[in-house]
């Protein structure tokens, strides 16, 4: 594969379920001590597989001392059981689309998959959205590779994007650019690096709603 890398598109999107509220535990401690001493207070470390990704991160990766940094953090240590795209399920990574449009296509995908794992007709679910700055000129970028690399990305399996993932990041790069799987024409990101993930703010709300056996996803921006 010919190696392209491009600066990630700025800003970028990602939609986070509400379920899951920002707890600024990190925002305002001042050294990797402090960092470590947070998360055990908040119990991160109690679990066995966010104590392993932890150490898996380079203390200087650490996150802390900055606005929306607990969001970033979990991005890395609270992952999928089996994994993402491009990572797997030893050490997560953060996930942004260059389209509010795609970020909230790819959780409704997800949020189908669900419904129909729970075996119900439908489901809702709020989600809040940040923008971010992603920095680096290393992003490898994989647009407009679907042909050459189907692999990289199937709808069904995850495996070998995972392999590809983790070998650029075990390069030290920045990050991967790749077109979306679920919405045409979109465009997303996967950052590898955790201080390179920049100007964290949170935006809107949305409510998100799918149908287990329809294709339609419906957005409901929030005023609230």
């Amino acid at each position: 594969m010919t190696e392209i890398f491009a600066a990630a598109p700025c800003p970028s999107y990602r939609l986070i379920p509400s379920r899951f509220p920002p707890i600024g535990l990190f925002d305002t401690v001042a050294t990797a001590a402090d960092a470590q001493a947070v998360m055990e207070l908040a119990g991160w470390t109690n679990d066995r597989l966010v104590a392993d990704r932890l150490h898996r991160l380079p203390e200087y990766h650490w996150v802390y001392g900055r606005p929306n940094s607990s969001v970033i953090m979990a991005a890395f240590l609270h992952t999928a059981a089996d994994g993402m795209r491009f990572n797997g399920p030893e050490l997560g990574a953060w996930y942004a689309s260059k389209e509010i449009e795609t970020a909230a296509a790819e959780v409704g995908h997800h949020l189908r998959r669900e419904a129909i794992a729970r075996d119900v007709p439908g489901m809702s679910r709020t989600y809040r959205a940040y923008s971010a700055k992603l920095v680096g000129e290393d992003y490898r970028d994989i647009r407009g590779l679907k042909g050459d690399h189907p692999d990289l990305y199937r709808p069904d399996s995850y495996a070998a994007g995972q392999r590809f993932g983790e070998q650029v990041r075990s390069e030290g790069k920045a990050g991967i650019i790749f077109d979306s799987v679920r919405r045409r024409g979109g465009t997303n990101m996967v950052a590898f690096i955790p201080p390179q993930v920049t100007n964290v703010m949170q935006t809107d709300h949305f409510e998100i709603s799918v149908e287990a056996r329809a294709r339609a996803i419906n957005v409901r921006r929030l005023h609230l």
